[in-house]
């Protein structure tokens, strides 16, 4: 069986509900993508904890090597690494019980589905976390 996206209200159902996003390869430079997108979700209201094992600081945020390194519950791990390596971190995510993994647009790694839909979690893939925010929740969060 094939991945396919979950409906789009099982998406907004997720967001709404989300407040912490563990970014995994943020990056520290401000013209990348994953720090735009980062900085976006951020103003909008979710805390960002970045997962980058080559910088202290990111978005005002402490940064950690990796998933098993966050001292906090992670709802949603939004992965900015190339496919090969979304597989491991569906593994880590799962370790560290996080509700979702969301491999950012362009990436998309069907073992990291199954491990997601093995361990109970939400997964999305080859979708932008921030444009489906802007689409589903354009006035914010309900508190539902």
């Amino acid at each position: 069986m094939s991945y396919e996206h979950p409906p789009q209200e099982e998406i907004r159902k997720l967001l709404n509900e989300s407040s912490t996003i563990a970014v995994v390869g943020l990056s520290d430079d401000p013209t990348r993508v994953s720090y735009m997108v980062a900085e976006a979700m951020q103003k909008k209201g979710y805390r960002i904890i970045p997962v980058n094992p080559k910088a202290d600081k990111i978005l005002g945020e402490t940064c950690y090597p990796s998933l098993k390194d966050v001292p906090v519950p992670i709802d949603i791990v939004n992965v900015f690494r190339r496919s090969e390596y979304c597989a491991d971190v569906a593994r880590e995510a799962a370790e560290v019980k996080a509700k979702a993994i969301w491999l950012q647009q362009g990436i998309v790694n069907e073992e990291a589905a199954r491990i997601a839909a093995d361990n109970g979690m939400f997964c999305v893939l080859d979708l932008c976390i921030k444009v489906l925010d802007s689409i589903l929740l354009p006035h914010g969060k309900t508190g539902s």
